[in-house]
């Protein structure tokens, strides 16, 4: 190798580090070190205005773990994603099938359903509030008029089933999108050989689309999962976790908790207390996917 060809092998190798330096140091910037900052936090008194103050040890987490108010917020939040995710994937995975087989109107219906992905989340829990409300909302107005009234803003079940329908409303168009994206990706040929063994275009979605769609699906799945664990804007705009605390999510007690009553150790515990579990439920959910793929 001659002198000349050792130097644009150092400098090809350079060039390569510093292209990802920027992405290194924005993961220690804005990743490990606040994650190492709340660990810090979820050990100490931390006090406005003048920061730590002192360690308590693992006190912060005993608060946390015997919460009722926390295991309420997480079974809020369970019940939230449980619902949410399976509906969400159940719909995209129909509407993007019945567009990749060019259903009249598919072109039209794409603008439409992709319209609430890019709508601010706070501004559809308010418009939740407009359509839910019992003085005059649309949705409420609707169903009265053929006899059906359900107290959506003024009970924990109504308030609740509202901010589920709002993020069904916004999120299966992105369950739409990136199914689409695996489905438009299937080749032709195998659709044509497919329909000739099937009884219809429903029982080729299930053995031919599915399938071959579910690595691509199951990334949208999981993503969609982690958002919803995370979920914060719609039940807080709606119902901002009334009424009481009953419709309260993880995310909305632990700003609460945090920002609104300054209580920055225990606001931080939780935070750590609930990265343990979402970290659980990724792992479970690789594993299952794994198993799928294989």
């Amino acid at each position: 190798m001659t002198a000349v060809a050792r130097r644009r092998r150092e400098y090809g190798g350079r060039f390569k580090y510093a292209l990802l330096l920027p992405a290194v140091i924005w993961v220690i910037a804005f990743t490990f070190l606040p994650v190492l900052s709340v660990i810090r936090y979820s050990f100490a008194n931390y006090v406005l205005g003048e920061g730590v103050t002192g360690y308590v040890g693992f006190a912060n987490y005993l608060d946390v773990l015997t919460s009722d108010q926390f295991w309420h917020s997480i079974a809020v939040t369970a019940i939230y994603v449980a619902i949410t995710v399976p509906v969400e994937t159940i719909l995209g995975f129909i509407a993007a099938w019945l567009v990749n087989l060019g259903a009249p109107g598919s072109r039209g219906f794409r603008t439409i359903i992709g319209a609430p992905l890019f709508t601010l989340e706070v501004a559809i829990g308010y418009l939740g509030v407009t359509m839910f409300s019992s003085q005059g909302g649309v949705v409420a107005v609707a169903l009265s008029a053929i006899g059906i009234d359900v107290p959506w803003m003024s009970t924990p079940e109504g308030g609740l089933a509202a901010a589920i329908l709002l993020d069904i409303w916004r999120w299966t168009s992105f369950i739409f999108l990136i199914v689409l994206a695996a489905l438009s990706s299937i080749p032709s040929d195998l659709y044509d050989a497919a329909i000739l063994d099937a009884k219809s275009h429903w029982q080729v979605m299930w053995r031919l689309g599915i399938p071959l769609a579910w690595p691509v699906a199951s990334i949208a799945i999981l993503l969609r999962t982690i958002e919803g664990l995370k979920v914060f804007a719609i039940p807080f705009a709606l119902t901002t976790g009334g009424p009481g605390t009953s419709t309260q999510t993880f995310s909305a007690m632990d700003y609460l908790t945090t920002i609104q009553f300054f209580d920055f150790g225990k606001g931080s515990a939780m935070g750590v207390a609930f990265l343990i579990i979402v970290s659980a439920i990724i792992t479970v959910f690789f594993r299952q996917m794994r198993k799928r793929l294989d």
